[in-house]
Formats: structure tokens, sequence, C-alpha cells
């Protein structure tokens, strides 16, 4: 077992004593600090920026990291922020948020709504709105580190706070790691994140045990065939049945070969052939998402998509040199796991100070986040990310708690209670930090 495993072990085995310790104001500075906070929030939100394009937010997080004392450095990853603030001896622990919005048209009717417009990297222009709450998560970032500077004498160790790029894209944390993220800087012992949910009630903090997001991949199938009059199929060989024929036969891969205690999605997102109603095309495109948990069933969806592919294609009659062509384009994003003991050990902490029914355990969901990527680079860390639930009561109340009734995240309605939401987070996050390095 690595040396600082070993260490960080020890800290955990201590936390107990830590964690009956009186309250501490905590709850009351997070209070008093939200009216400058939700000024901030208001205003991030209402100035979103997409994947790599975020200086602006990148410069108010970095701003606000250099008033607190911390090291900063900017443009790493392009647009990433790493803020340092060592403070004794003990661990390294990560603290993310992320920075970028969704190419989404908002109609949530705040006041402080997006009305921004910009071009995506696809040269496509759109409407900008932070539509799955990462104004939240940067809002709780400054919180938590105003929180953290002002409470050093409560903590030691080296903290490590990222505002990263390009979550929605699933580019940034390599990104930044590919820029020297554990190489230029201290090397995190400990990588915690916070998301917020649109499905808790704003407020309830939610953890998985284990893996927490999906693999997350991406497959292009382009299904040849012989054009021809559509008068006359005898003589052509029809790409948009074939296509067909692979859509129904993927199906099977999730419910006849995955065991079913696994869990694996493949969904055809897009069709595309032909170009008139009386003409038979020579091809027809086909763009699938999947998802996975282990890479063991990651590699039987990705492996079954190809053979089922050559296969249908086969039984049509096509000849070897019109086969379909499966390529898998770069934007890969791995699956996202909560270890032990950080987990149990910060769950603890979190039913202590906000109490049971505050805390649930979800289950793992399939959407994707590259916050996994910390992990990746070196599994001998802790990770955690978390949820904290944003709904406001009264719609959770109304809607009975029946999520299909409420916005989703990425959704332009999707409108968090900004005050419980940030006030929880920022309150979470610093007693997760403090929690991993409790003062010696």
């Amino acid at each position: 077992m690595h040396k600082p495993f070993l260490a960080l072990a020890a800290v955990f085995s201590a936390l107990p004593a830590f964690a009956q310790t009186p309250p501490d104001p905590l709850a009351g500075a997070v209070r008093a600090d939200m009216p400058g906070l939700l000024a901030i929030y208001r205003d991030l939100h209402a100035h979103p920026e997409l994947g790599f394009q975020e200086t602006r937010s990148a410069a108010i997080l970095a701003g606000e990291a250099k008033k607190l004392g911390f090291t900063v450095t900017t443009g790493v990853g392009k647009t990433g922020v790493v803020a340092v603030l060592k403070n004794g001896p003990g661990p390294v622990v990560l603290l993310r948020a992320d920075m970028d919005a969704l190419p989404v048209t908002e109609a949530t009717g705040l006041p402080y709504a997006s009305t921004v417009k910009a071009t995506a990297a696809g040269g496509i222009e759109s409407g900008v709105m932070h539509a799955c709450g990462h104004d939240t998560h940067m809002t709780a970032w400054i919180g938590t580190a105003r929180r953290l500077a002002a409470m050093r004498d409560r903590w030691s160790g080296t903290l490590v706070m990222i505002a990263q790029p390009a979550e929605e894209i699933g580019s940034g944390a390599e990104a930044m790691l590919d820029d020297g993220l554990y190489t230029r800087f201290p090397r995190p012992t400990v990588a915690i994140a916070f998301h917020d949910s649109a499905q808790l009630p704003a407020g309830t903090i939610g953890y998985a045990d284990g893996y927490t997001m999906a693999n997350v991949d991406s497959v292009d199938v382009l299904v040849k065939g012989v054009g021809g009059h559509g008068a006359y199929p005898q003589l052509a060989k029809d790409p948009i049945v074939l296509a067909a024929r692979i859509v129904t036969t993927l199906q099977t891969l999730v419910s006849r070969e995955v065991d079913p205690l696994e869990s694996g999605v493949v969904t055809v997102g897009s069709i595309h052939g032909g170009s008139k109603h009386n003409i038979i095309p020579e091809e027809a495109r086909l763009q699938i998402t999947v998802r996975s948990y282990t890479p063991e069933v990651r590699k039987l969806l990705l492996d079954g998509i190809a053979r089922i592919a050559r296969g249908e294609a086969i039984a049509a009659g096509l000849p070897e040199d019109r086969m379909p062509v499966v390529t898998q384009p770069p934007e890969y994003t791995p699956a996202a796991r909560n270890t032990q003991p950080l987990t149990g050990t910060l769950a603890a902490a979190f039913r202590q100070r906000f109490g049971a029914t505050r805390v649930v355990q979800t289950k793992p969901q399939m959407g994707g986040e590259d916050f996994s990527r910390y992990l990746l680079a070196d599994p001998s860390i802790q990770s955690l990310l978390f949820w904290v639930g944003g709904v406001p009561q009264a719609k959770w109340d109304a809607a009975k708690g029946d999520t299909t009734k409420l916005p989703s995240i990425h959704s332009a309605q999707w409108a968090p209670d900004p005050d419980v939401t940030i006030a929880t987070a920022t309150e979470a996050m610093t007693l997760a930090a403090m929690t991993v390095m409790p003062k010696r």
C-alpha cells in the first residue's frame, strides 16, 4: 500500500474524536456570507460561458482566491484556475468546481436570467445558460475558500482548489492534468467535488458508495448500401433497412448479453439517411451513446456494436467492401467512482452535522462526469463526488417528490434554490476539507 494512503488511513481512523467535538460556528459564518455569495451567483448566472471560453468566470474565482491569500495560477488547461493554500503538515486536498455552461437558451424567467449568446467549437451560435448548475459550484467554491482561509486554526495540510473548464464536453479535467496539475502543483491525496442535483430537495446531500457516474462513449456507424430507385428495391441494397435492423438488434446487447446485475445503456440518438421519397440512398449514419460502469461491460458493449453492425450487413448480403464503418469520436469520459474509507468517513461527518434525514445514499447515475479523471490519473488517491439537492422545497412538495414532474439539469427551466443549495454546499465542502485535514 502506498505510504501517502497509509498516512491518510491513519487520519481517517482518528476522525471519530473530531466528529464528536462541539458544534463550531461554521453554519453561522456561511449564513452571514450568503448575501455577498448570492450577488456573485447572480452575476455568474447572468454571464455564462461555454467550455474553454470561461475567461470571465475564471477571473472572478482567481481574484477571490488571491484576496484570501492563496497562491493562484491561471490558464491551467487553457482557462482553468489552481489556487494553493499551504497550512502546515498534513494531506493535500483537491477541491474542484467546474465553470462551463451549456448551449441552452434560458427559459426560467428569473430576473437575472442569461441573455448571452455564443458560438461553440462546432460553429453553431446559440443561447448560453448555466443549465447544469455550475454557477452554484463556482459560488460554493468561493464560499468554501473564504471559510477555510478564515478557519486556518482548525485544519492542517495543503489545500489545492481548482476551477475546471469544459466539464460539459468532457475535456477540462484532462486538459488540466495534461498541463501539469499533478506535477506543477502539490499532488493530492484526496479529491472532493459536489454537483447540484435536480433529483433531491434543496439542502439534501446525496452520495453513492463505489461507482457514482458512468463511462460515456460515443459511437458513429456509417451504414453502407447500394443506391437505387425506390420502385426497384431488388436492384439495390437498402442502407436504411439495414440501419433499422442494426438499431433493433442493438437492443439485445443490454437485455441478453449484459449480466442482469450489471448496468449498461446503448441509445441510438441520431439516424440519418436519404434525401428523397423515391431514392434508396448509398448510406445511412447512426450516432450512438454508450453508458457503463465497469471496464468489462464497456468492452462488451463497444465490441458488440461493431459485431452486430457487421453481422447484420452480412445477413443483408452486403459485400466485404460495403461493410459498416464503426468509429469512436475522442470524447470518452471514464466512470466516476467514490472510494473508501473517504466516502464512509465524510458521509458520517455529513450526518453528524446536517442530520440523518438530510443525508441519503443514492444510486449510481448513467450521466458522465470528468471528475473521474483525477482518480484515474492516480488510483492511490481517495475520491468523492457527492450531490447537493437544488429543487426548491415548494416545488418538491408540489410534485410530491416525483422528479418526472420537475425540470432536470440541462433543461432550459432548471433553476435551483440558490440560497439553500450554495449554503449547504459551502458548509459541506468546508466540513469535508477540515474532516480530512484535522488540526493535530
